[in-house]
């Protein structure tokens, strides 16, 4: 059932945006009975953060084992993950108020991000190369790609991802200020 109410939600998404997703209509289009989903995920924004938090782990940019290049891969799959159809809607039910009161929606939407940039930083540990602090990552990298995209900032691309890989590299592993972070 998941399965065909994620699918459904999606679909949905695409066609008519994610403030007219409703229950009913997701129920209709999985082919289940609405009950069924009210019971499960109780509102549609709980269930668009559902879907938001599914989407997050899907198709994983593999390590090529060297941190620009990798660090690159991830800034540019999160890039597009948050820019295809329904991604800033996904994340902003991901984070909604109304999802969870006391924002354990922003708590996971943070982790999930930061595991996405943990994995070629803590590789790139391990080959025993200087690697920045997640939290500066998080700075340089994530936070203008969310910003953007959020706010539809023209000229945020994939060179524009790049780009921000680039200069977070050339500042050097421990720049001024981000010493023992991470």
């Amino acid at each position: 059932m998941r399965t065909a109410v994620h699918r459904a939600v999606v679909e949905l998404v695409h066609e008519v945006g994610a403030d007219k997703v409703t229950i009913p209509a997701v129920a209709r289009r999985a082919g289940v009975n609405p009950s069924s989903v009210y019971r499960r995920w109780g509102t549609a924004s709980a269930l668009l953060a559902d879907v938001a938090d599914r989407r997050q782990d899907e198709e994983a940019p593999e390590l090529v084992g060297d941190l620009r290049k990798d660090l690159e891969r991830v800034a540019v799959w999160t890039l597009e993950d948050l820019s295809r159809p329904g991604g800033v809607a996904f994340f902003r039910a991901d984070v909604a108020p109304d999802v969870d009161e006391r924002r354990a929606g922003l708590r996971a939407c943070l982790e999930r991000v930061s595991a996405r940039f943990r994995v070629p930083l803590d590789a790139a540990a391990e080959r025993g190369e200087g690697a920045p602090p997640l939290e500066r990552v998080l700075d340089r990298v994530v936070a203008p790609l969310y910003f953007r995209v959020v706010f539809s900032v023209p000229g945020t691309d994939e060179r524009y991802a790049r780009d921000l890989v680039a200069e977070l590299c050339a500042s050097g592993p421990d720049a001024p200020g981000d010493r023992g972070r991470r």
